[in-house]
């Protein structure tokens, strides 16, 4: 059964107690793990729900933003009852491990299904899921062969037709870190400046709104990540998003920004043996999968196998490691803001 209890909002607390009776040794009946989550998916629980089954280790998950976690944890300190905590970017992971949240640790386990480009030169953290960012057109404004890469927005010709999220996305954030990784100070600042010159509307608080837009034709190409328009084709937010989706284009850049949602271990953590048993579990080919799966994400080998998702055709990552765009993270953030990314 599944034990819930409220917490003040947006935090919910939920117990998997599968796998274990009142017949059972009192040893196995107190093996449980805590997760602090920034992922928001139900369907996470029922990864959760069946490691619970297989193992007798009882997961008790806590939900909200990825920074309210982490200050969380900072504010407890060692008396925090974290056992893992998953963020959503690579640059919120890599900083909870700069800010000395994450405990190092091996596992044979975890580097034979991590590739090293995702997991963290020190054992902090593990990737389990990945995203890309694309790029959306509306047709009817911008003409498809005119888009291919992140730097094709920086075109005179698509002076006021640009439309992006705001400068505080972790996502663009991340973004511009690849771009510094890649190309260098000089080339993106240029790419920048020409981007930011082709933007008219007003700066986007998330990624469905700027589908939206696109779709209805307030702008014509936008940047998001690749699982929000494969949700909207799902009819996951309703018919009206579903119509809207399907007036869009979605360039995959060859190759493609690559971002992450990884866990690590708590400084603090009491269930260690536990904690790592669970992120085995969740990095592993059928974990990894079984979290991106329902979500439209990519697991961390292979492609989602979804309709939506094989529409947008497969991607070639370009190369840089999760670790880089952490350690590019501030540089970025100083950019955009100079450069009038609002």
């Amino acid at each position: 059964m599944a034990l819930v209890e409220k917490f003040a909002k947006p935090v919910l607390l939920f117990s998997f107690a599968i796998g274990t009776s009142l017949s059972q040794p009192n040893n196995i009946l107190a093996r449980e793990v805590r997760v602090f989550s920034g992922r928001h998916y139900n369907t996470d629980r029922q990864i959760y729900k069946r490691f619970a089954e297989e193992t007798g280790i009882k997961v008790r998950l806590i939900e909200a933003t990825g920074i309210s976690l982490v200050e969380r944890l900072k504010r407890e300190g060692k008396n925090s009852k974290a056992d893992i905590i998953l963020l959503v970017d690579a640059a919120r992971i890599h900083n909870a491990a700069q800010a000395g949240l994450l405990q190092s640790y091996r596992s044979k386990k975890l580097d034979s299904v991590v590739p090293e480009e995702y997991r963290d030169p020190k054992g902090r953290w593990y990737a389990l899921t990945r995203r890309v960012r694309v790029m959306v057109i509306n047709p009817q404004i911008v003409p498809t062969n005119e888009i291919k890469t992140y730097k094709d927005l920086a075109k005179p010709s698509l002076k006021g037709k640009v439309c992006l999220r705001k400068r505080n996305s972790p996502y663009n954030q991340s973004l511009v870190a690849d771009q510094l990784v890649l190309n260098g100070d000089t080339s993106t600042r240029l790419w920048l400046k020409g981007m930011l010159g082709n933007v008219s509307q007003p700066y986007f608080p998330g990624d469905i709104g700027l589908i939206r837009a696109v779709a209805q034709g307030n702008c014509g190409v936008g940047i998001v990540n690749h699982y929000y328009v494969a949700r909207m084709l799902a009819g996951v937010n309703g018919k009206s998003d579903q119509a809207l989706a399907k007036k869009v284009n979605v360039i995959t850049p060859n190759p493609a920004h690559v971002n992450v949602s990884a866990g690590g271990l708590s400084r603090y953590s009491k269930n260690k043996k536990e904690a790592i048993a669970l992120l085995e579990y969740l990095a592993s080919p059928n974990g990894s999968m079984g979290l991106a799966g329902p979500t439209f994400e990519h697991p961390l080998v292979g492609y989602n196998k979804s309709k939506e998702v094989k529409k947008f055709g497969q991607f070639t990552p370009d190369g840089v490691t999760i670790s880089q765009l952490g350690n590019f993270n501030s540089k970025a953030i100083r950019l955009m803001a100079k450069l009038g990314w609002k």
